[in-house]
């Protein structure tokens, strides 16, 4: 008897949220400009926060923590957009680490999109009007964005320090991974693909990569090509 085939890779971007689900390989240490909810399927998922590893069936990683996950034959991995309702969720129950939540260990990408479309209730307006245009296309500059936002260069700064814990410039790089991952899963090389997500080469993109997930874009943008994409 043969045994049974790995389920397929999957990997989803919905508004306000990503899903991937498949194994985890080797990664180095990084950080990531959104929530990272971690489950195992079965057993447990263990992250290095570099002083301490971290193992349980669901972790969850606040933004721009820096961390390293150990390979995993299957994993189901929510990245969570820090403005939107969901990501509040997070906020109540998440310290400033890396922390066990046992209770999401069941959770279902349905409930994952009806708070992830809504708008997050702890973040201001002005900053969220920002956040959402730069998911957009083009490279429109964070001066013209505050304005258009009613805020001045400074505040709009101040503003995504404080509520976010991260750089706007952290923000538009993470967008423009699902731009980049959008484009490989259609058929595109990574150089085409770093040049349609706005990144300036190949090189550009295999760096920020690295950060971002600790792997090269030759490690994991490939697998987009053979796997269930879908955007919304």
């Amino acid at each position: 008897m043969h045994p049974d085939p790995p389920p397929p890779i999957r990997f989803h971007v919905g508004k306000g949220y990503a899903l991937f689900e498949g194994p985890s390989g080797d990664n180095a240490p990084h950080r990531h400009a959104a929530f990272q909810v971690a489950i195992a399927p079965q057993g447990e998922v263990a992250i290095s926060d570099g002083t301490q590893l971290h193992a349980a069936p669901v972790l969850v990683v606040p933004p721009l923590l820096r961390h390293q996950m150990q390979p995993i034959a299957r994993l189901r991995n929510y990245f969570i957009e820090p403005h939107c309702r969901f990501a509040d969720l997070l906020r109540e129950g998440c310290g400033s680490g890396i922390t066990a939540m046992p209770q999401l260990h069941d959770l279902r990408e349905e409930q994952v999109r009806s708070l992830g479309a809504s708008a997050s209730l702890s973040v201001d307006a002005r900053l969220q009007q920002v956040m959402n245009a730069l998911s957009m296309p083009g490279d429109r500059s964070m001066p013209e964005l505050a304005r258009q936002a009613g805020l001045s260069p400074q505040r709009l700064r101040a503003l995504a320090q404080e509520q976010l814990g991260m750089p706007l410039a952290r923000w538009r790089i993470w967008q423009r991974f699902g731009l980049a991952a959008k484009a490989v899963s259609t058929g595109g090389g990574l150089a085409d693909a770093a040049l349609a997500a706005g990144f300036a080469d190949q090189a550009h993109l295999s760096r920020q990569m690295r950060e971002m997930f600790g792997v090269p874009p030759s490690q994991l943008l490939p697998l987009l090509r053979s796997q269930v994409f879908s955007a919304t």
